[in-house]
């Protein structure tokens, strides 16, 4: 792995792990945020170049409606969320993606906005969809209150007490976000706009600081709620009980097809945490301070496992994995495992994979690079893509070198009879009401003359069977012309021999393809906890749950 700036280590190589390891759908299924995650390196860089914010604007009454404005000002740029609050009457309160109204939205503003922003924003920005933004927004968003939850905060610190500890511990946040949107939807900056600003050259990097001041905006507009009701004697939210509160969202199919259509970006992703892995467990020994982090980590880790709930069979079943892995675990690094070997870290991983279900071995991956970070952290850099390199077709291509990297990256695909019910059970289509992304079951509903050109495997195997008999020499344009509807494989398959991280491997339209697995995936990278899916299709997650505040990110907070 190569990335300007970012020193190679060959002596990993031999300890990467392979992609048809990796990117499976069980495995990426039980994916864990990071060090590398996109909300931590967020923090690190904010945190590390100084950054200041505050509230130059906060106009909300009694009654929790109205303005506030939050800055977060860098070396170079300054950005603003601005929050507008709202009395939604319980019986327009919703999740659902068709939703029209919501307890709060937000944008991030590009800037400082003045008193005629702010009023353009005031008449566009909660009607979301309906309205419209301009490029000197980067995100549009909304929030729904947790009400029950959201209510005895208010009513508790309203009378000068603190809220039940273990009622905030359940839900983990005061409002959830049911929708963060970016990359030029509804008018905002295109993400080509922003892409070349060092601090918003990671991925989602607006969209994660947008979701960071909507949690001290929460914390705020209960604060706010309690003196309007109870005056002087009115308290603060303890610190602690404050800490441990995140934002928490509510992210269905739309999010899913994200990893499969940008497969580039995939590929950096997946091999700036697989390099990672690799540079750790090739380390030579393990010291003090590393081991330190490591255990430090592992009980976090464990921490959370017990606080994590869920009524999701699949989840409930995956959360007993998780706690009897991290169990184990810890009862290997305090009894068994040896430090003194040449590769110590790489035998805590081997041990782990050979004894541990996925879930734990997956939390043993995020415990190892969680105190590695002069080691690892330079590889976020490398977690961006110009997926536009990506796209042209090489048409002088062979048939034979095409034939190959076929055989060598999609063997996964090439044996599946894809006329079978169960193999070609689900389709993904668009949506006619939101534009959105669906799944939609082939054999029970209409529609699958709509299909997005999501079945990967199925459209490999295609184009391996179109291969067959021509001859080896024959450039690839011939048959593109001959047959345009394989120019999509044709294309991923170039791409993932250059990139090998870049596919899925497994047929996303089997009767047992779960979308969760995906989404906890993409989620995972961002930096979510508290994975609890609702269904098989959209699942409710916590972000910053214990990351600082605003007025946290001073030097030596």
């Amino acid at each position: 792995m190569s990335c300007e700036g970012l020193n190679p280590m060959p002596q990993a190589s031999a300890f990467r792990r392979r992609p048809d390891e990796v990117m499976r759908l069980a495995r990426m299924g039980c994916s864990h945020p990071t060090r590398l995650s996109f909300l931590r390196q967020l923090l690190r860089r904010m945190r590390a170049e100084g950054w200041r914010f505050d509230r130059p604007v906060w106009q909300i009454d009694e009654k929790g409606v109205g303005r506030a404005v939050y800055r977060a000002i860098g070396p170079v740029r300054t950005y603003s969320l601005v929050a507008f609050a709202h009395d939604l009457p319980p019986e327009a309160r919703s999740d659902r993606v068709i939703a029209t109204a919501w307890d709060a939205t937000f944008a991030l503003f590009d800037g400082t906005p003045d008193a005629a922003d702010l009023d353009r924003l005031a008449a566009n920005v909660p009607l979301q969809e309906a309205g419209r933004v301009s490029p000197r927004e980067l995100s549009l968003s909304r929030a729904n209150r947790s009400v029950r939850l959201f209510d005895h905060v208010v009513e508790r610190l309203a009378e000068g007490a603190q809220p039940d500890a273990a009622m905030l511990l359940e839900t983990g946040y005061l409002m959830r976000t049911t929708a963060v949107y970016g990359s030029g939807k509804f008018g905002a900056a295109d993400r080509v706009a922003i892409a070349q600003r060092p601090e918003l050259s990671a991925p989602f990097q607006a969209e994660m600081l947008s979701v960071w001041l909507t949690r001290a905006f929460t914390v705020d507009l209960v604060e706010h709620l309690a003196r309007a009701r109870g005056g002087e004697r009115a308290a603060r939210l303890a610190p602690d009980l404050k800490r441990g509160l995140g934002v928490g969202n509510s992210t269905g199919l739309g999010m899913a097809p994200f990893l499969i259509r940008h497969p580039v970006l995939l590929n950096n992703w997946m091999l700036a945490r697989e390099e990672a892995l690799a540079r750790v467990r090739a380390q030579t020994g393990v010291g003090a301070a590393e081991l330190a982090g490591f255990v430090a980590a592992l009980d976090d880790a464990r921490e959370n496992a017990e606080l994590w709930t869920s009524d999701h069979d699949i989840q409930r079943l995956r959360l007993a994995d998780l706690r009897d892995g991290l169990a184990r675990i810890t009862a290997q690094v305090a009894g068994d495992w040896d430090q003194s070997t040449p590769h110590p870290w790489d035998d805590l991983w081997r041990w782990g994979c050979k004894t541990l279900p996925l879930e734990g071995q997956e939390a043993l991956l995020a415990a190892m690079l969680e105190p590695h970070g002069t080691l690892i952290d330079g590889l976020g850099d490398c977690m961006d893509a110009d997926e536009g390199t990506a796209f042209a077709i090489n048409g002088a291509m062979r048939v034979a070198e095409l034939r190959a990297i076929l055989r060598a990256h999609y063997d996964w695909a090439l044996g599946v009879d894809y006329t079978a019910p169960d193999q070609c059970a689900r389709f993904w289509y668009v949506s006619e009401d939101k534009l959105e992304p669906r799944l939609g079951e082939r054999h029970e509903e209409p529609g699958a003359e709509r299909e997005l050109p999501l079945d990967t495997g199925r459209r490999a195997a295609a184009l391996w069977q179109a291969l067959q008999g021509q001859p080896d020499d024959r450039p690839v344009a011939h048959l593109l012309l001959a047959a345009p509807r394989h120019r999509p494989a044709v294309r991923r398959a170039q791409i993932i021999a250059r990139h090998p991280f870049a596919e899925i491997r497994d047929n996303l339209i089997h009767a047992g393809m779960l979308p969760i697995d995906i989404l906890r995936c993409k989620l995972a990278f961002f930096g979510a906890t508290r994975f609890d899916p609702r269904s098989d299709r959209w699942v409710r997650i916590s972000l910053f749950q214990d990351a600082p505040y605003p007025d946290e990110m001073g030097a030596g907070a």
